[in-house]
């Protein structure tokens, strides 16, 4: 068989592979001249594991017949360590190349090209595997001494500079990274013109950068120039094509701009479908890409069978501990956590770190992340005390590695403000987020998704302080861009709903909160269902309104059911479950049920002493509530200890506390 080589003929030897599995019985009796273009078929089809087989006869052969010295023992052995790298297996990579590095070096002296490529691959691995302290020094020799062989605008030069961006882009040196991109984007434009492929891949890599640093309006240009020069190049169903493509889908998620990038998403996973098929990496990257624009629309219901369709394969075909599986379970606990099934959620996330922190190390940004996601599910699951030190190191590692100014820092800050103000600590939580504000504004515009995230968390914080007048402009503001960026039944246009109601209920105009809360309740069951955390928040802030408007008997129904499903999900000791217990005992007050009141209340004044303290703001809530219904019973000496115990905390705090200012 006779098969053309060259990357051009890309699309051509996927076309054989069905030839190719038709003429392979047994690997072992394949024809050597035959083996290293088989292999060449399966590589770009996805197909690793079978290239490996065939690879690892070849080696076999070329070491029994020509020794492990030669020239071709060891280009066979850079072919099967860099099918190890596709298959995650870097472990095994490295061995081997370190090998073919040593005998270059014997061979051909330590300054020969071919040494200098085996260095630039053993640097790759490293990089994989997070050892980016090691591939550093690789690539500045690899660059230094090309520099000297061809001088610095030679093709190999400008890859080994690319190279090594690619590791400072790693290490979260995105300062670094950009101007080595630079130059290697200008210098290709110089050498090979702008509609080069590798001028292309240049523009690829810097926009990436751009990105990272938060400079996605940078980015975007870039993006569009690379996508319409790769059409005119290699045509609209090309696989170079179609990666660009997906960078550009996912600029305009990060933009906020979601139904651009779900067209895209859609249009790459359909081609390569057709072009690799679904087993294929790169359809799974394109699968997992549709699933998180659908997160971001808040569509998590289809989102999920994607992700859990990507995970299943990714383990197949690389295994549990490679990166990419990793990054497959951590995107489908992110929609678990949407789902509100953190029980779910957390498994994965603390499989996902810990696999993080084996291959790449405690202070990587995919670590980081992790750690980030995990404390976000200890927030969901009112385990708050976990997820503070987790979010204090994330925010500290990451001012460290990308300063305070990124996009992931102000994450991260989010984040910790989100704890703080689970945690009673208002006054603490608004600076950060009055922070992350401001520079989301400098980053992104006031438009932002990210943007409106931070005015809500900045408004929610002001309620929790009583500032309500600073906080409806806020909820107004994010309310109205929500819905136009959205739409009226977006998951993020509904939490915007909900807060502006809880705001008007704090200002005492419940008749405008009713409405808002009623449709926030009715959309969130046709979203989520009737089960879900959100479903249920819905139901308890409706159910404390009509308390305020005297409609006790419209509220009960729905806290007991709020009661119930919480305990389900969470047990009885989450925070939301005692929301729950402390709402259904404040409407038993009201309808003069005081012993129905009183168990309950003592119980929630207990849990939350466990699980906050004395000092923390649902605590005192819970202690003049307590009281309270104690008066209504007679029971003046109980009531008076807990006022003692209430005024002597209150004295020293600046925030308010509401007697029975319902839970919402």
């Amino acid at each position: 068989m006779s098969v053309r080589w060259t990357d051009d003929d890309h699309l051509f030897r996927i076309g054989l592979i069905a030839h190719v599995d038709s003429l392979i019985q047994n690997p072992a009796t394949v024809r050597p001249v035959l083996q290293a273009r088989y292999t060449q078929i399966y590589v770009d089809s996805g197909r690793f594991k079978e290239a490996e087989v065939i690879q690892s006869i070849q080696l076999k052969r070329e070491r029994q017949f020509l020794g492990i010295d030669h020239p071709n023992t060891l280009q066979a052995m850079t072919h099967l360590a860099a099918t190890y790298r596709q298959l995650g297996r870097y472990q095994e990579a490295e061995p081997l190349e370190v090998t073919v590095l040593n005998k270059r070096k014997q061979l051909f002296g330590a300054n020969h090209p071919e040494t200098l490529t085996a260095m630039a691959h053993l640097a790759a691995t490293y990089r994989q595997l997070g050892r980016y302290q090691e591939a550093e020094p690789l690539e500045v020799t690899v660059l230094d001494k090309r520099k000297q062989l061809f001088g610095a605008n030679h093709p190999d030069t400008l890859y080994a500079m690319a190279n090594l961006a690619a590791t400072y882009h790693q290490l979260g040196r995105y300062q670094e990274a950009e101007p080595l991109e630079v130059t290697v984007l200008d210098k290709r434009k110089q050498l090979f013109g702008a509609n080069h492929p590798d001028t292309l891949y240049a523009m690829e890599n810097l926009a990436a950068t751009y990105c990272r640093l938060g400079r996605y309006q940078e980015a975007e240009p870039l993006e569009v120039t690379d996508l319409d020069k790769r059409k005119q190049l290699f045509g609209a169903n090309h696989p170079h094509t179609l990666t660009a493509m997906a960078h550009l889908a996912a600029t305009y998620r990060q933009l906020g701009r979601y139904q651009e990038a779900e067209l895209l998403d859609v249009t790459v996973l359909d081609k390569r479908k057709q072009l690799f098929s679904a087993d294929h990496p790169d359809t799974l990257f394109a699968m997992g890409n549709l699933a998180a624009t659908y997160r971001q629309l808040g569509r998590y219901q289809e989102a999920e069978p994607l992700e859990v369709t990507v995970l299943n394969k990714r383990k197949q075909l690389f295994g549990a501990n490679h990166p990419e599986t990793l990054t497959a379970m951590a995107h489908l606990a992110a929609t678990y956590r949407q789902l509100g099934r953190y029980q779910e959620a957390e498994p994965l996330e603390v499989t996902v770190l810990g696999g993080r922190g084996r291959l790449f190390g405690a202070n990587h940004p995919e670590t980081l992340t992790a750690m980030a996601h995990l404390a976000a599910t200890y927030r969901q699951l009112g385990r708050y005390q976990e997820a503070e030190p987790l979010e204090v190191t994330v925010l500290d590692k990451r001012k460290q590695l990308f300063g305070a100014n990124h996009p992931d820092t102000l994450y991260a800050m989010a984040n910790l403000a989100a704890t703080y103000y689970q945690l009673g600590r208002y006054q603490e939580a608004e600076p950060l987020e009055v922070t992350v504000l401001d520079k989301r504004k400098q980053l992104f515009g006031a438009n932002h998704p990210d943007t409106l995230h931070a005015m809500a968390n900045l408004a929610v914080t002001y309620c929790k302080l009583g500032r309500y007048q600073e906080a409806e402009p806020l909820e107004v503001t994010v309310l109205d861009k929500r819905k136009q960026l959205f739409g009226a039944n977006h998951p993020d246009t509904l939490y915007a709903m909900a807060n502006l109601a809880a705001t008007y209920y704090q200002l005492g105009r419940y008749q405008e909160a009713e409405p808002l809360e009623v449709t926030v309740l009715d959309k969130r069951k046709q979203l989520f269902g009737a089960n879900h955390p959100d479903t249920l928040h819905a139901m308890a802030n409706l159910a404390v309104t009509y308390c305020k408007l005297g409609r006790y008997q419209e509220a009960e129904p729905l806290e007991v059911t709020v009661l119930d499903k919480w305990k389900q999900l969470f047990g009885a000791n989450h925070p939301d479950t005692l929301h729950a217990i402390a709402n259904l005992a404040v409407t038993y007050h009201k309808l003069g049920r005081y012993q129905e009141a009183e168990p309950l209340e003592v119980t929630v004044l207990d849990k939350q002493k466990q699980l906050f303290g004395t000092d923390h703001p649902e605590t005192l809530t819970a202690m003049a509530n307590l009281a309270a219904t104690y008066r209504r019973l007679g029971k003046y000496q109980e009531a008076k200890e807990l006022q003692v115990q209430y005024e002597e905390v209150v004295s020293n705090q600046n925030f308010m506390v509401m007697v029975y200012s319902f839970s919402i």
